[in-house]
């Protein structure tokens, strides 16, 4: 999620549509502090409401914990583990050490 602040939009104000067209996120900050959040706007935005692809959208990208997606999605752990699994997200990303030592049971 990029963040771009009011100065830049008003400088590059096509900046924050090619980070949509890319299916990013962008945060817009004015002194600092967060006014609001663009959400791209998609296929799974209008299939699964608002709420649901923001919490995928953030799952994704390591913004939130599955917890917290959970909840902004308004879902119990498991239906948002479905949710995810359906939608390709990823839930376990483990680089290949991580994933040597948690199969040796150390991590």
């Amino acid at each position: 999620m990029d963040v771009f602040n009011v100065r830049d939009l008003k400088e590059n104000p096509s900046a924050i549509v090619k980070e949509a067209e890319k299916g990013l996120l962008s945060l817009v900050t004015k002194r600092g502090n967060p006014v609001f959040l663009a959400v791209p706007f998609s296929e799974n935005l209008l299939q699964i409401g608002l709420n649901k692809s923001l919490a995928l959208s953030l799952l994704k990208h390591h913004h939130m914990t599955l917890r917290q997606a959970s909840k902004l999605a308004g879902l119990s752990l498991e239906e948002m583990m479905t949710l995810a699994s359906f939608s390709e997200v990823e839930l376990v990303d483990y680089n290949p050490e991580e994933l040597e030592l948690e199969l040796q049971g150390e991590l």
